[in-house]
């Protein structure tokens, strides 16, 4: 039997804008009923211009983070390029297919900016893998974010109306998930850069809200 703290706890946004991606996440660990962090990373950077958010178990998308990020600099070395979003989501998918009997406890987004532009890919424990064209959320404050993107997101949006989104879901969903709290860490991934926001600039954001 499954232990369900393995599922608790996380907000996880993504949002494709015209001109790059924001990967945002609140920053709060549970074990149980139990705050186990206060100051949890749960976006992180895998390549040049690629990023991972993680939901579920922290040990099994830690590994997840350190296997991709060193396939990504041997495919760099080995072929002079970076890896596309896609390539590397399919890479990923097959590692978590290959470990059905075992599954990885992870609900997982890939995104960033390749030279086909940006993307984002949502994939589960068993890898199967989506493209997410507009806005996607994962974890246990997920249905309350959705309410929030579901109303505000439009085509075209700039990076900079992505981030005040990705923003706003996260504050809503935290007022009403108890196992999602604390800060919110923001990354912007464009052409150009890739970006991760101050926490007193997000804060300052939300106190408009």
């Amino acid at each position: 039997m499954v232990n369900d703290k393995h599922y608790k706890g996380t907000t996880t946004v993504g949002i494709v804008c015209k001109d790059g991606v924001v990967l945002a996440t609140e920053q709060r660990a549970t074990m149980g009923n139990f705050i186990a962090s206060k100051t949890a990373k749960k976006v992180y950077q895998i390549d040049d211009r690629v990023a991972m958010t993680i939901a579920g178990s922290v040990g099994d998308a830690q590994q997840i983070v350190r296997v991709m990020s060193v396939e990504s600099k041997l495919y760099k070395m080995r072929r002079k390029e970076s890896m596309t979003i896609k390539g590397l989501t399919t890479l990923l998918s097959n590692m978590l297919s290959g470990q059905r009997y075992y599954p990885l406890m992870v609900q997982l987004l890939v995104g960033g900016y390749d030279k086909n532009g940006p993307s984002i890919y949502s994939l589960d424990a068993l890898g199967g893998s989506i493209e997410e064209t507009k806005a996607v959320s994962t974890g246990s404050g997920s249905p309350f974010a959705y309410g929030v993107l579901e109303d505000r997101y439009r085509e075209n949006m700039s990076t900079e109306e992505g981030v005040e989104l990705a923003v706003r879901a996260l504050h809503n969903a935290m007022k009403r998930d108890s196992a999602s709290g604390e800060n919110i860490d923001v990354v912007v991934i464009t052409k150009d850069k890739y970006t991760r926001l101050d926490m007193d600039e997000v804060k300052k954001m939300r106190e408009e809200f």
